[in-house]
């Protein structure tokens, strides 16, 4: 170790999870004030196109700008680790949908 550097620890930190009760969500809706950040979390039944109501909101997370940042830097390394393994995650739900071949009928000789 280089003199002067200070070895960095990184301590054990014991968690309860006992009542811990999960939940999915595919939108987040941020917004904040100067001291915290907000995260909405909610389900979109209508992600491919206008939606036939509200996004119902089930969630919400608020945490100081420090916490965020380290939030953040979590989960760039866990897409980062997933994208290595798997491939790459395309995030414009567009690109993703297979469009039927022209003419639409099933495949010959089926």
């Amino acid at each position: 170790m280089a003199e002067g550097t200070p070895e960095q620890t990184h301590p054990q930190v014991n968690v309860d999870d006992a009542g811990l009760q999960p939940m999915y969500t595919n939108f987040c809706r941020v917004t904040g004030t100067p001291e915290e950040i907000i995260l909405d979390f909610g389900l979109n039944t209508e992600p491919f196109g206008k939606s036939s109501g509200p996004i119902r909101l089930g969630q919400r997370m608020v945490c100081n700008f420090y916490t965020a940042k380290r939030l953040l830097m979590a989960l760039s390394v866990a897409v980062q680790r997933h994208e290595q393994t798997f491939g790459p995650l395309e995030t414009d739900v567009n690109k993703r949908v297979k469009q039927p071949p022209a003419g639409g009928g099933a495949p010959a000789g089926s």
